[in-house]
């Protein structure tokens, strides 16, 4: 048999060997569990600061009786915890930051595989760059979502809702004793955003992709099924190491383009879209924008918050995503799975449960909802629009743009009364890119000038170098890229300028003569930086731009060398 990586560590029978061992042994581990038996890692991002990560701590236990009763040795360790909701300026500057120290210290300690636990946004992404980073087998539980949230005897979505209530707030149509008493009843439960948000996109992509087991992605957190789930992962992953099946198997070309093609089934978040091209960028090949193009032709099959009607607890009692893939069929691409088979036996005997939440492929909820990218001289290396999220009357437009240069002057202006707005303006944000914020944050979803809100306007064209939520909604275009601070053409828009947007030709144009860009562009100087030192300084100098999922140049790629010089 070859001899495991952890037995570099715990298999010498020397003063290296003795340090390794006896160290580990003044937790209550006797002799025999370092017989050469895998000894798989459980990266966790628990955290009482990642309120959607929260139960990880029981789904923790729970993989590692699997792992003990396959014949492993489990031990647990704590990286980066990324709280969507909580952390200032935003998760995503330091989604990267996580995927260092999850690639370090899988890198650096004596395991064999690892078992990947992570749940609110940037956790599942951060945690499979650094796993695949070192190409160790790996697999994924997530922390599953919360209960439907319930207000005023109906649900609620988290995200979602709490957009539109506030909206309604502005508009005067909701008190603001409502408003606060919804939210309470919003989040029930331990777990992640219960709409098709990006934890629960990215949960759905990861087990599309063939990283989780099948139903990883809607089982609520509290559902004991979860904890069984996790049981049966541990198990799976000892086998995993016997087989050595690691990501690099996995996550093909075959495995992204399934993402792609469930990320427009399940009307999945825009997020996906940086979190796949930096991910496919740690793996070894190409992702490009372009690639997206796949899933323009999907339609919408899951009628799930924000581009439906309902919640992921709704989407796992009507079967999850085993019945996507089943409805997929043959547009799903060969590739293997973390069960060492193909993506199809994950859709095998999936029976739906509800036609109104989990629609058949014949009968959807829309036609070709999948993401549309667009490209012009607006964003040369293109941007992208939700079509499923959107009014459709909106995705072909032509109007004057309103200009707020930065995050400060949106909020100190949006709610003036004489913001020279109509319901054709195009609201556009500049500075809010990856090196601009830094760390591109979810505010693309610009709030809708407070005099059109009071005239019933609900949604109007935005455009951005940010991002937004995956529980947002609306006509918000996205990711456009070069950003602003990069120099970028968004950089020289100017209030009064004619924006042409057409998701059917996929273009976004500025309608401003080369000359005038030109004069414009002689003028232009990039504002000083945010931040000067530590990691958000790193994370200025080294970022990539949004048409390369934002990792940072020197992470692109990965090392798989084993770690030979000892620390004593």
């Amino acid at each position: 048999m070859t001899k495991r990586r952890s037995q570099h560590w715990y298999g010498k029978h020397d003063k290296d060997g003795f340090i390794h061992r006896s160290w580990m042994k003044n937790q209550g581990f006797p002799d025999h569990v370092f017989d050469g038996r895998p000894i798989i890692g459980i990266c966790n991002t628990w955290s009482e600061l990642t309120p959607c990560n929260s139960g990880l701590r029981d789904l923790a236990e729970a993989v590692k009786r699997g792992v003990w009763e396959a014949g492993g040795f489990p031990v647990e360790f704590p990286v980066m915890s990324l709280g969507e909701t909580q952390m200032k300026p935003t998760a995503m500057l330091f989604r990267n930051l996580l995927s260092m120290d999850v690639e370090e210290s899988i890198r650096a300690y004596g395991i064999d595989g690892v078992v990947l636990l992570g749940g609110c946004d940037k956790t599942t992404p951060g945690q499979l760059m650094g796993a695949a980073s070192v190409d160790l087998p790996a697999i994924v539980v997530s922390s599953g979502p919360m209960l439907n949230g319930k207000w005023q005897g109906r649900d609620i979505g988290s995200g979602t809702d709490v957009w539109k209530f506030s909206e309604s707030v502005r508009a005067g149509d909701m008190s603001l004793q409502d408003f606060m008493a919804a939210e309470s009843g919003m989040s029930r439960s331990k777990g992640v955003c219960m709409t098709m948000g990006t934890a629960s996109t990215m949960a759905s992509l990861v087990e599309a992709m063939g990283m989780a087991l099948p139903t990883n992605a809607a089982l609520p957190a509290v559902d004991a099924r979860r904890g069984a789930l996790a049981h049966l992962t541990g198990r799976r992953i000892v086998e995993m190491v016997e087989e050595d099946l690691k990501p690099s198997d996995i996550l093909t070309r075959g495995a992204f383009e399934n993402a792609i093609l469930a990320n427009a089934a399940v009307g999945g978040s825009t997020n996906a879209v940086m979190h796949l091209l930096a991910l496919a960028g740690r793996v070894g090949f190409a992702l490009t924008l372009a690639d997206f193009e796949i899933g323009s032709e999907i339609p919408l099959l899951v009628n799930c918050m924000p581009s439906g009607k309902y919640l992921m607890e709704d989407f796992c009692y009507a079967g999850g995503m085993p019945v996507v893939l089943q409805e997929l069929g043959h547009r799903l691409r060969p590739a293997r799975t973390v069960l060492g088979g193909d993506i199809s036996a994950y859709a095998a005997g999936a029976t739906c449960f509800n036609r109104d939440v989990i629609h058949s492929y014949d009968s959807p909820v829309k036609p070709a909802a999948g993401l549309r990218v667009l490209r012009g001289n607006l964003a040369p290396n293109g941007a992208i629009v939700k079509p499923s999220a959107a009014t459709d009357a909106l995705l072909e437009h032509e109007g004057e743009a309103y200009v707020f240069e930065t995050i400060e002057d949106l909020k100190a202006n949006i709610d003036r009364h004489d913001l020279p707005v109509t319901p054709d303006t195009i609201l556009v944000l500049k500075g809010c890119g990856p090196r601009g914020y830094p760390g591109m944050p979810e505010v693309g979803n610009m709030p809708i000038p407070a005099r059109l809100v009071q005239q019933g306007v609900r949604d109007m064209i935005r455009i951005s170098d940010a991002r937004m939520s995956g529980t947002a909604f609306g006509t918000v275009i996205l990711h456009v890229s070069p950003e602003a601070e990069a120099g970028g053409p968004l950089a020289l828009v100017r209030t009064g300028d004619r924006i042409r947007v057409s998701a059917r030709e996929g273009v976004l144009e500025l309608l401003v003569d080369a000359a005038e860009l030109a004069t414009r562009r002689a003028a232009w100087q990039p504002t000083p930086p945010h931040y000067t030192r530590g990691y958000a300084r790193l994370y200025i100098d080294h970022v990539l731009q949004a048409d390369r999922g934002a990792d940072l140049d020197f992470l692109v790629g990965k090392d798989t060398r084993l770690v030979t010089r000892e620390s004593h």
